[in-house]
């Protein structure tokens, strides 16, 4: 039966990544997928991970909110703080900062799930990697390699698939083969030296500066002037 169960989620896994790709990242699907994922043996490993994080364990054990941001209190703080970067990163790109699916966090895999969906473009104004397709993959990839967050892994690996057979085809595909590539091995950089983005409690320090919390949790090579950075959005 658990054989059979889980050629179903791989079989329901290609039908959500095929209408992700077609839909060009529709957050319904991507959301479909992440909820595809919770009972399976891959987010059990994923808990386990973040378990085993310095933090991780308690903070899964208070069940932690997932974040309930209030952007217009933190568009009021000083340029150059997390809280009004992450403010005018929602603002810029007409965000609902209430984007993610609404879900019980009756279990660790819930939690889990919930609180990086919440916290999602926190982790583009601190890594600096834009809201583009590119930017995305890249912020992505940093929670997959960091916690192997299951849905994160099947859309990078769907992504890098995808860039790599649109090689020498007309130039209307999203992901171009070599900037998706070299997005993802600066992500993977960054997650190799860098703290957990997952286990940071950043609603306990929005007035610090990004730059303050790049330093503390070692992220050294910030992406914001690539061609894949934030800093390449008009406005920002």
């Amino acid at each position: 039966m658990p054989r059979w169960t889980e050629l179903l989620r791989s079989l329901n896994n290609l039908k959500l990544l095929s209408a992700i790709g077609r839909s060009g990242g529709d957050l319904h699907s991507v959301a479909d997928l992440v909820d595809n994922m919770l009972e399976s043996p891959q987010m059990e490993a994923c808990v386990r991970r973040f378990r085993a994080i310095p933090g991780g364990a308690e903070m899964m054990d208070q069940r932690y909110p997932p974040l309930q941001p209030d952007i217009e209190r933190m568009i009021q703080m000083p340029e150059g703080s997390l809280g009004h970067g992450y403010a005018q990163l929602i603002r810029h790109l007409n965000y609902d900062p209430e984007f993610f699916r609404p879900r019980t966090t009756d279990t660790e895999a819930r939690w889990l799930t919930q609180r990086i969906g919440t916290t999602h473009d926190i982790h583009h104004v601190v890594t600096g990697f834009g809201t583009g397709a590119v930017g995305e993959n890249g912020v992505l990839m940093i929670t997959a390699s960091q916690i192997g967050f299951p849905a994160y892994v099947l859309l990078n690996t769907a992504a890098q698939l995808s860039s790599f057979r649109q090689q020498g085809l007309q130039r209307t595909a999203q992901l171009d083969y070599e900037q998706l590539s070299t997005a993802l091995a600066h992500a993977m950089a960054i997650a190799r030296s860098a703290s957990c983005l997952a286990a940071v409690r950043w609603e306990e320090g929005w007035e610090r500066s990004v730059q303050d919390w790049r330093e503390q949790l070692g992220i050294r090579e910030p992406a914001d002037h690539t061609p894949y950075g934030l800093t390449l959005a008009p406005g920002l």
